[in-house]
C-alpha cells in the first residue's frame, strides 16, 4: 500500500489529490485540497512572478506540506503548469519552493498536460471521438480525440487571468472589448491548421472556468449537488445563454450568480470565452463537462505503472 499524492501549481489555483493504491491496484481517495492563488496575476510582458502571488502559493503549498508529512508510505508527483512554465523568474520561484516548502517541482510542457488531460477525461468518460479543452488561468489545452485516440493537441498561452487582465473584462464590459475578444480568439483558432478536423464534434469541458457553466445551469435548474458535474451535458444554445447573462452583468453582480464563485467573478469572462467560442469555431453543438483532467491522468499513469510491475513480478516468479 501506498499514498500518491499529486500536486497540480496551476496560474490560477493549487490543487492537490491524494489516493490511497492498494496492493491489488484498487485505489481510495484520501483527500482533496484547492486553494485560490492566482500565481499569474498581473506577469506583464516581461512574464514575471509577482511578490504577493508568490507568497500566496507558499502559503498554499506549506498547508499542504502540514498534512501530508501525515502520511506513511507517501510519494509526491508535484507538477507546475503555464503560469511557472512561461515565468522569466521560473528558476528562482522553484528553489524558493525548494528551500521554504521542501517540494520538488516539475515543469511540465503544454503538449505533456494536454497528454494527462486526454487520459483523464478518456478513462472516466466516452470520449470516442471529441474535442477537449482544458482552459486554465493562463493557457488552455486543446485536444483532437479521434477513434479514442489522441490526434493532435496543442497548449495555446490562452486562459482565465491573462485574458481577463488583456482585453480589461474584470468588471463591466463594453461591447467592443468582447468585439477584440473574439476576433482574437478566431485568429488563435485558425492558426491551429488541424483543429477544423473536429468540425461537429461534441466538446468536452474542463479547467475550473468551463465547470462553472456546468454548476451555474445545474444551480439554476435546482440540482440538488449541482457541483456534481462529471459527465453533465449542455446544448450550445444554453452555454452560450449562459455567457450572454453572464457579460450583462458587472463583477459584483456575478459574485451573486449561483455557482459561480466569488473568487472567479473577475476572471470568468475571459474564462468562459473560449469554449463559448470554440463551440461556434468547430459549428458543435454540445458540450460535455468533466471532473478529471491532469492530476486524474498522472494518477492513471500512476496505476498503469504499478499494473505492470505487478505483472512483471508474477511473471518473474
Amino acid at each position: 500500500m501506498e499514498n500518491f499524492a499529486v500536486i497540480d501549481l496551476g496560474s490560477n489555483s493549487v490543487r492537490m489529490t491524494v489516493v490511497k493504491i492498494n496492493d491489488d491496484g484498487s485505489t481510495e481517495l484520501v483527500k482533496q485540497s484547492k486553494e485560490f492563488v492566482r500565481l499569474s496575476a498581473n506577469m506583464g510582458k516581461e512574464k514575471i512572478l509577482k511578490k504577493e502571488p508568490i507568497e500566496r502559493t507558499l502559503g498554499a503549498l506549506k498547508n499542504f506540506k502540514e498534512y501530508l508529512d501525515s502520511l506513511d508510505h507517501l510519494e509526491i508527483r508535484a507538477v507546475a503548469t503555464a503560469a511557472v512554465r512561461q515565468a522569466a523568474n521560473q528558476k528562482k520561484f522553484l528553489k524558493k519552493v525548494k528551500d521554504e516548502v521542501g517540494f520538488d517541482i516539475e515543469v511540465i510542457s503544454g503538449n505533456t498536460e494536454a497528454y494527462y488531460d486526454y487520459l483523464g477525461v478518456t478513462r472516466s468518460l466516452p470520449a470516442n471521438n471529441c474535442v477537449i479543452v482544458d482552459t486554465g488561468g493562463a493557457s488552455s489545452e486543446i485536444i483532437l480525440v479521434q477513434n479514442g485516440r489522441v490526434s493532435n493537441l496543442i497548449s495555446i498561452p490562452v486562459g482565465s487571468v491573462t485574458l481577463s487582465q488583456q482585453f480589461g473584462l474584470e468588471d463591466e464590459i463594453s461591447a467592443n472589448k468582447i468585439f477584440e475578444l473574439l476576433v482574437y480568439l478566431n485568429k488563435v483558432f485558425n492558426d491551429i491548421w488541424w483543429l477544423r478536423n473536429g468540425q461537429n464534434l461534441p466538446v468536452i469541458g474542463l479547467g475550473g472556468s468551463n465547470r462553472t457553466i456546468a454548476k451555474i445551469n445545474r444551480n439554476y435548474n435546482n440540482f440538488l449537488d449541482f457541483e456534481d458535474i462529471h459527465g453533465y451535458k449542455l446544448s450550445d444554445n444554453e452555454v452560450n445563454k449562459t455567457f450572454e447573462n453572464i457579460l450583462q452583468l458587472n463583477c459584483e453582480s456575478r459574485k451573486k450568480v449561483g455557482g459561480l464563485s466569488k473568487t472567479r467573478a473577475d476572471i470568468i469572462i475571459g474564462g468562459l470565452a473560449p469554449i463559448v467560442n470554440l463551440m461556434q469555431y468547430l459549428d458543435s453543438d454540445r458540450v460535455m463537462f468533466s471532473k478529471c483532467g491532469l492530476r486524474d491522468g498522472i494518477i492513471f499513469e500512476k496505476l498503469d505503472k504499478h499494473m505492470q510491475e505487478r505483472v512483471t513480478k508474477k511473471n518473474g516468479e
